[in-house]
């Protein structure tokens, strides 16, 4: 079986969607599939395309034992939207090129959503393979982008809806990372095969009984410190004023430390905030490679994982919840609905705060402090559970499964 993953996002770059693929890629070729990428220079978070990349219009490469095409794209730090389209257009336009005359035969091609229209360059690509496609979507776009501000234009979001309808119906297969997406999906398209494709945790990479707490040290932290950890995209979605906000509140509790690790939109005003409340107790850090990330989760007690108050978010999970129970690193979540569901009352994993919430976030905040024994309590269930339910390997195997049955 041959698969053409189709994708915006890939390693080198750091983020949710670009470890979800390539783990998947990798387990996949271990099971004996034939996988190829087709994706961009890598630029993401920075909008800055990496050295090593620059002035080239394509490149062919192997991450671990996966072949890797990449095409040029236009990248600008800017947010404007017009800036932020012609980035995903041209990069529908040379992935189109580059998947009609590089990558060779495929029997399935997965195409990553968002963003929504490198949907097209699918679509066409599997029709010149004689393909199958696979869509598969990571968040519900153009909904959460309507919801969130960020597109107003009602003729692009009409637009946007009709190719959304449209590739859902040309697909053999739609997947989607949690059951509120696939739930979502299938109560617009009844007709629809819609399957649930959720993250995971590489369970042997992300190894707390062999990794050690060397970032704390060489960072400055202290042994009794209780650190209180955020690592990803600072964007808009994440809400994380309510961190800095909590932080405030707990000014006065010099053991308490918030440690905040990614960059992204929200990067520039949220120091502003934590500089005009001049906290102490917050620092900030540059993404750091996918190598010391264990190491990192290591060193903290807690993870803190927000999302604004938003209808929309109740389908969500974050990707970075995976590794932090895999490090049996309870969380502080602040997401309503399924994710709440998994992780805290089934999964009983840490304790939630209401979305938005900082009185309530500080509160919990200051409760696992003062009780280690639950600290460990949570973080050795959250451990098992993620054994259970996310473990990378098994949901490989699964779509496996899958994949061989959809197969032209």
């Amino acid at each position: 079986m041959k698969l053409l993953i189709l994708t915006q996002y890939y390693p080198p770059e750091t983020g949710a969607a670009q470890n979800r693929l390539h783990e998947l890629a990798v387990r996949l070729k271990d099971l004996g599939v034939d996988v190829s990428v087709l994706t961009a220079m890598p630029n993401y978070p920075k909008m800055k395309i990496y050295d090593g990349y620059r002035r080239k219009c394509r490149v062919k490469e192997d991450i671990d034992g996966v072949t890797v095409y990449r095409s040029w794209i236009y990248v600008r730090n800017s947010k404007s939207i017009f800036q932020r389209l012609l980035n995903y257009f041209s990069f529908v336009f040379t992935s189109f090129f580059a998947g009609c005359f590089r990558t060779g035969k495929s029997d399935l091609i997965l195409c990553e959503s968002p963003p929504l229209f490198l949907g097209i360059s699918a679509y066409l690509l599997s029709a010149i393979k004689r393909a199958g496609l696979v869509f598969n979507v990571s968040d519900l776009w153009p909904e959460s982008a309507e919801k969130l501000g960020l597109i107003k234009s009602k003729t692009l979001l009409g637009a946007s809806k009709r190719l959304e309808g449209f590739l859902y119906k040309r697909s053999i297969l739609v997947t989607g990372q949690t059951k509120g997406i696939v739930d979502n999906i299938s109560s617009r398209f009844p007709q629809k095969h819609v399957y649930w494709l959720p993250n995971g945790a590489d369970l042997s990479y992300y190894d707390p009984d062999v990794t050690q707490r060397s970032w704390r040290k060489d960072h400055g932290y202290e042994d009794d410190d209780f650190l209180v950890f955020y690592g990803g995209i600072l964007g808009h979605a994440q809400g994380l004023e309510v961190v800095i906000r909590a932080a405030d509140r707990l000014r006065n509790n010099p053991g308490i430390k918030f440690v905040l690790m990614g960059n992204g939109p929200q990067e520039r005003p949220l120091k502003e905030l934590s500089r005009s409340l001049k906290l102490e107790n917050v620092q900030y850090f540059d993404v750091v490679s996918k190598a010391e990330m264990p190491a990192v989760l290591a060193s903290m007690n807690v993870s803190v994982i927000p999302l604004k108050k938003l209808d929309l978010f109740k389908g969500a999970i974050p990707s970075k919840i995976f590794e932090s129970l895999a490090m049996k690193k309870p969380i502080l979540l602040g997401v309503e609905g399924e994710a709440k569901e998994l992780f805290i009352e089934e999964g009983e994993c840490g304790l939630a705060f209401e979305p938005e919430n900082d009185e309530d976030l500080a509160e919990k905040v200051v409760l696992l402090r003062d009780d280690p024994d639950e600290c460990k309590k949570l973080g050795d269930t959250a451990r098992s559970y993620i054994e259970m339910k996310f473990n990378r390997d098994k949901i490989a195997a699964d779509f496996f499964e899958v994949m061989s049955e959809i197969k032209p």
